[in-house]
């Protein structure tokens, strides 16, 4: 498959990777030159811009910071696009502006869809992302060649959309999650108990989680080098927050986190990975 790929980041540059390790013909593009070499030195072509991503190629796919970014480079795709052309954006942006997005796309005859992602910089480098589509049952198809070079859990949750609702529903979980195992990890050390020991107790009971598991581990051995930046996560809450205010949805937990991380992000730790709360909770208990 012909693929322009857009967005050379932590996680764009390992995901444009796999698709030419999956044997797919790759254009990528790149605000920064720089960021394209590694790609050009692995088989990609370069473009010169977002249309030159799009020319000639089936599908384009995005990985950019946030909603206006997305819809910045998808002008751009619309200039290079030929007809039957899937956009897909794996991107985290707010539901409404995926559905924006798509309408616009739609108006210029290219198929859209919002396909957001889970597993950082870790899943992206191992193929194994949690993939979360949302657009026509005809787009998914096409782009799941794709797909099956990035990731693993491959999910086509609803309409336009479906997925940021989805990747909204992680972040909620995930963000909690984080900073549960970094509270229980501050209230044992706090106690004078080893955390290394508590870990290991929780991890066999109803306390287990991936997060305890994984970024347990990280917090106990002090490893904040970022595979998920915390002012990232601080972005998606507020994506998050905001869709509930205008839903009304209440949602307690989300808001107190979506707190903590721009707490980090305002205390300078916006650059560490999500898990460094541990340093701020360490902090504001005079445990630092």
């Amino acid at each position: 498959m012909k693929i322009g790929f857009i967005g050379l980041g932590i996680m764009g540059r390992p995901m444009a990777l796999n698709l030419l390790k999956g044997g797919h013909e790759v254009t990528v593009w790149a605000r920064r030159a720089e960021s394209m070499q590694p790609l050009r030195e692995a088989g990609a072509q370069g473009a010169d811009s977002p249309a030159g991503a799009a020319q000639g190629n089936e599908l384009v796919i995005s990985m950019v910071a946030d909603a206006p970014d997305v819809a910045e480079v998808m002008r751009g795709v619309v200039q290079g696009a030929a007809p039957g052309l899937v956009a897909v954006d794996m991107s985290t942006i707010a539901p409404a502006a995926a559905r924006r997005i798509g309408e616009e796309l739609a108006a210029a005859g290219i198929d859209f869809m919002d396909a957001p992602v889970s597993g950082g910089e870790v899943g992206a480098i191992a193929g194994t992302l949690s993939i979360m589509a949302g657009g026509s049952e005809a787009a998914f198809a096409r782009a799941q060649p794709a797909f099956a070079c990035m990731g693993k859990n491959i999910v086509h949750v609803g309409a336009s959309g479906a997925g940021q609702v989805a990747k909204a529903c992680n972040q909620i979980v995930t963000g909690m999650g984080v900073l549960a195992v970094a509270e229980a990890f501050a209230f044992a050390a706090k106690n004078g108990v080893d955390r290394s020991r508590v870990r290991e107790a929780l991890l066999g009971g109803f306390a287990y989680s991936k997060i305890l598991e994984n970024h347990g581990q990280r917090m106990l051995d002090r490893n904040f080098k970022p595979g998920f930046k915390s002012w990232m996560h601080e972005k998606d809450l507020n994506i998050v927050m905001q869709t509930a205010h205008e839903l009304g949805v209440c949602l307690p937990g989300a808001a107190a986190t979506a707190q903590m991380f721009n707490a980090m992000v305002g205390s300078g730790l916006g650059e560490e990975d999500s898990i460094a709360v541990l340093k701020l909770l360490e902090r504001l208990s005079g445990q630092a």
